[in-house]
């Protein structure tokens, strides 16, 4: 059926259809809340009027660089203003956004540059020299560099190139927005991790972010002006879509640059953050943070975790101290979380501690934007809702990429059968929700019983002593693989490897327990994930 005309015989598509695309929530902002405070970084303040013209002035310099509609615009940037401003400025002139990830080395830097075709780079002198490393490497010129100074991090500009400053007082704040005329257009480039091969370019369509937008905002229950601090790396799944988001509800972003337990509380207790996402690895570092870097706020502050399922033992302490943590699920291919661990109050509220957290750390159900998102075996069918059966957590839905930059066989692949594949196990409980077991490369194959190494890690971490945990497979001449456990104490803490062993074994099973423990500081992602494969090639170097 094509669209309704009225008796006029015209197409009301023809008068009334915008593409959906998250830039008309900063467009609106400025109308309608032109004088709240958008954007705040230390004594950096700016309403949704100052937001908006830089945005412009972004957009308007960019295009007198000479870029055009579908090239590609690349960051490397911490979260300051200038990244969220990116984040309007760069489409609104028709580019695509390419956020690359601050750590990366140059080798993979240069890459990224050459594979999306980065017209220019916005790069905070931090990590200037990173990046002339990896131009050096390219056959090809590489972006033209444009420098974002902070002095108020001890970074001022280097000479060596146009600063940012510069730029938005070229650009003309008349400047008219180019907004896609098709809400499938590309918005944004993002690279996976690549931590087994070359990193793959995730491209986002503007229908997807808008839509994840509104679905966050049902899902975490939001009103208007929430004051939200940036954890998430906004090179991370563009931080989980929520700098697009904050200008709907009239919301205050406040930049974070450095992300340690003092800049948190300071943040909740000066500014008056209400909300913010993080990995578990955050929770940790504030359950454990010392009387000295801590500060009293009397509000709870809203958490959405995402990165790995958090450890019960971390849950149940962080929600203690003014935290109200939801559980989310998503993956770089998915703008994010797409999944939400929907609270059943009439069940799980007279529940004891240990097993409301224990449900909290459930993945959940799918989000209000998601077509379906559920269990299938390998034959892509449902798995039995019983809590044990395990299969693959499967995804459909409008927040999902478009698909792999110059990769048309990697995005079949994913695409098999008519979902989204996430290479994540998982179970599914009689009430729909998902709780992963593990990733198919994580699971430890023991004399031929399958051991999920988040049912250890979440044993060990209960452990008084223990800070972080990540357990993998160790080579085995009897069993094939064992656990292994490599263990992070807290400071001050000690316990040995027989005492870490014996206290696994009063809970698991004998051939769960891990075999060995391994004392020492875990390698960790810019939005802190534990890299198992570095443990992993520890172990069979």
């Amino acid at each position: 059926m094509g669209w309704m005309k009225d008796e006029t015989g015209l197409d009301k598509r023809d008068a009334n259809y915008r593409a959906l695309t998250p830039l008309s929530h900063l467009r609106r902002a400025a109308k309608v809340f032109p004088k709240k405070t958008a954007l705040v970084y230390g004594d950096f303040r700016a309403s949704y009027t100052q937001y908006h013209d830089r945005c412009t002035r972004l957009a308007s310099g960019l295009a007198q660089l000479g870029v055009t509609s579908g090239d590609v615009v690349a960051t490397l940037l911490p979260n300051i203003p200038a990244q969220a401003e990116a984040h309007f400025g760069i489409p609104a002139c028709g580019a695509v956004l390419n956020t690359i990830n601050t750590r990366l080395d140059k080798g993979t830097i240069a890459y990224i540059f050459d594979h999306g075709e980065a017209k220019v780079a916005l790069v905070d002198t931090q990590f200037l020299p990173s990046v002339e490393a990896a131009i050096a490497e390219m056959e090809s010129d590489g972006p033209l560099i444009i420098e974002v100074p902070d002095a108020a991090a001890d970074y001022p500009a280097s000479g060596r190139y146009q600063t940012y400053d510069a730029l938005l007082e070229s650009g003309d704040a008349a400047f008219e927005w180019i907004m896609p005329a098709d809400e499938w257009e590309s918005l944004a480039l993002n690279y996976t991790s690549g931590t087994t091969g070359r990193p793959k370019g995730v491209v986002y369509h503007h229908r997807g972010a808008y839509l994840m937008t509104m679905g966050t905002v049902v899902s975490w229950q939001l009103t208007l002006a929430p004051v939200y601090l940036t954890i998430v790396p906004l090179f991370h799944c563009n931080g989980w879509n929520h700098t697009w988001m904050m200008p709907m509800l009239g919301g205050t972003i406040v930049c974070c640059r450095d992300v340690t337990a003092k800049a948190v509380y300071n943040a909740i207790a000066d500014e008056g953050v209400t909300h913010f996402g993080g990995a578990p690895i955050v929770l940790n570092t504030l359950v454990n943070s010392s009387p000295e870097e801590r500060r009293v706020f009397d509000h709870t502050v809203e958490v959405f975790t995402a990165g790995a399922p958090p450890a019960p033992a971390t849950l149940a302490a962080i929600e203690t101290m003014g935290f109200h943590i939801t559980q989310v699920y998503g993956l770089t291919e998915t703008y994010g979380h797409v999944t939400e661990c929907l609270w059943d109050g009439e069940t799980w509220d007279a529940l004891d501690q240990s097993s409301r957290s224990a449900i909290k750390a459930r993945q959940g159900v799918a989000m209000p934007m998601m077509d379906d998102i559920t269990v299938l075996d390998p034959d892509m069918n449902q798995v039995a809702m019983d809590g044990a059966h395990q299969g693959e957590i499967m995804i459909r839905g409008n927040s999902v990429m478009k698909g792999y930059l110059k990769n048309p066989s990697a995005t079949d692949e994913a695409f098999a059968g008519g979902y989204f594949h996430s290479g994540d196990l998982a179970v599914q409980h009689p009430d729909t929700h998902i709780q992963i077991a593990d990733r198919a490369k994580d699971i430890i194959i023991s004399g031929g019983e399958n051991i999920s190494s988040v049912e250890v890690e979440g044993t060990l971490m209960a452990h008084s002593a223990v800070s972080l945990c990540a357990v993998v497979a160790k080579p085995d001449d009897k069993w094939g693989e064992v656990p292994c456990a490599f263990v992070e104490l807290l400071p001050g803490a000690e316990v040995s490897e027989a005492e870490l062993i014996a206290y696994a074994r009063e809970t698991l099973a004998g051939f769960k327990a891990p075999k060995a423990v391994i004392f020492q500081e875990l390698p960790k992602t810019s939005t802190g994930k534990i890299q198992k494969f570095e443990l992993r090639n520890a172990l069979s170097s």
